[in-house]
C-alpha cells in the first residue's frame, strides 16, 4: 500500500468513526440486537458507496451547482433523522409501573423498541444516504489522492471501496460491543437513559439538518 492510499485509509477512518447520526442509528439498533446493528452498518456502508460512486461520477458537482437541491435533500434527511430520534423517544412515556413488571425479563423490556427497529438496513442507508453533505466530502477529498497522470477511474473506485470496508469493520466493532454490554444496558433503568440518550442525539441532529438551510 502506497503513502497515499495510507494517508485516505487514515482520513477515511476519522471520517466514518467521527459521532454522528449514523453512528446514534448503529448503536440504537444493537440495543435490539448485534444482528440488527451490523445491518444498519452495513446499510449505512451501502449509503456510503452512492455517495463515493456519485463523487467518482462527478454527479456530486450537482449539489454545488443547485443549492435548491442541495437544500431538498438536507431537509429529506434531516426529517428522516429527526422521526428516527422522536420514534425512540415515544416509548419512553410508558409508566414505571410496566418497566417494574417487565424488570425480571430483558428480552421483553422494550418490546417497542424490536418493532420500531424492524429495518435496521433501510434505516442504515436511508440515515446516510441522505446526507449530501457526504457526496460534497467524498467529491472534495478523493481527487486529491489520485496520482497524476494516471487512470483515474481504477483508483477512485479503490478509494472509494476502502471507505466501505471501513464502514463495515467499524459499525461492525460498535454492534459488537454494544451487544458485549448488553446484559447491563438491557436492564429496564439503563435501557431507559441510553434510549433517551440516544433518541435525544437523533432528534437533535435531525433539527439541526432542518434548521441549517432553512436559516441560510
Amino acid at each position: 500500500m502506497d503513502g497515499q492510499l495510507i494517508a485516505f485509509t487514515g482520513i477515511a477512518a476519522g471520517l466514518v468513526a467521527m459521532p454522528g447520526a449514523d453512528f446514534t442509528v448503529v448503536v440504537r439498533n444493537a440495543l435490539v440486537s448485534r444482528r440488527a446493528g451490523a445491518v444498519c452498518g452495513l446499510g449505512i456502508a451501502a449509503g456510503l458507496l452512492v455517495h463515493t460512486t456519485l463523487a467518482v461520477a462527478g454527479v456530486a458537482a450537482v449539489l454545488v451547482a443547485v443549492p435548491a437541491l442541495f437544500r431538498a435533500l438536507q431537509l429529506l434527511g434531516g426529517a428522516y433523522v429527526l422521526q428516527l430520534g422522536l420514534r425512540t423517544l415515544w416509548p419512553l412515556r410508558r409508566s414505571a409501573a410496566e418497566d417494574a413488571a417487565s424488570a425480571g425479563h430483558p428480552s421483553a423490556a422494550h418490546p417497542s423498541a424490536t418493532h420500531s427497529a424492524g429495518h435496521p438496513l433501510r434505516q442504515g442507508f436511508v440515515t446516510n444516504v441522505l446526507n449530501p453533505k457526504a457526496s460534497l466530502t467524498f467529491l472534495s477529498l478523493l481527487p486529491q489522492f489520485v496520482p497524476s497522470g494516471g487512470s483515474a477511474l481504477p483508483r477512485t473506485l479503490l478509494l472509494a471501496l476502502i471507505v466501505c470496508v471501513i464502514a463495515l469493520a467499524w459499525f461492525h466493532v460498535v454492534a459488537l460491543l454494544v451487544d458485549r454490554l448488553g446484559r447491563w444496558l438491557r436492564r429496564p433503568r439503563a435501557a431507559r437513559m441510553l434510549q433517551a440518550g440516544t433518541g435525544a442525539a437523533l432528534t437533535a441532529l435531525g433539527a439541526a439538518l432542518l434548521l441549517e438551510p432553512l436559516l441560510r
